[in-house]
């Protein structure tokens, strides 16, 4: 497959917007792993090799376990994640699948319970943040490294 246009050394003024979102979120206090956990979950949903790819290895980095990436997309199947993981990746699901019924009362409110609302800030601005991220590199089809 080959990439198409190459955003960053097109236009790198197209990438400042999004590194921007990324020093907000860097700054935010949201838990390093968890968001490794909210970028590879939305990638899995989107289709995104080159942010799978990635977030997965940072994850790993990060001391995540094979075996929790592994079942990442069945978290609910399982008891390897805590309460607010769960909520945090049942709302990153709702808001990737927002066209499938918006995102439902009762997943926002059991995020909201499990996260302050500094941390919900966060978590919300980090699945736009990803959701972008992965579009870009499926429109452009960005390699693997």
């Amino acid at each position: 497959m080959n990439q198409r246009i190459n955003l960053l050394k097109t236009d790198p003024r197209a990438y400042e917007a999004m590194i921007g979102l990324e020093k907000y979120l860097a700054q935010s206090g949201l838990d390093k792993n968890l968001y490794e956990l909210i970028k590879t979950r939305a990638s899995q949903i989107n289709g995104c090799a080159y942010c799978i790819n990635m977030h997965t290895r940072d994850a790993v980095k990060l001391g995540e376990t094979e075996q929790r990436l592994f079942l990442l997309n069945a978290w609910r199947e399982t008891d390897l994640y805590t309460e607010k993981e769960k909520a945090v990746l049942a709302l990153t699901e709702a808001m990737t699948l927002i066209t499938t019924g918006h995102v439902p009362d009762e997943v926002y409110q059991n995020a909201a319970h499990h996260l302050t609302e500094a941390e919900l800030a966060a978590v919300i601005m980090a699945v736009v943040a990803i959701n972008g991220w992965n579009r870009i590199a499926i429109t452009t089809r960005m390699p693997l490294d």
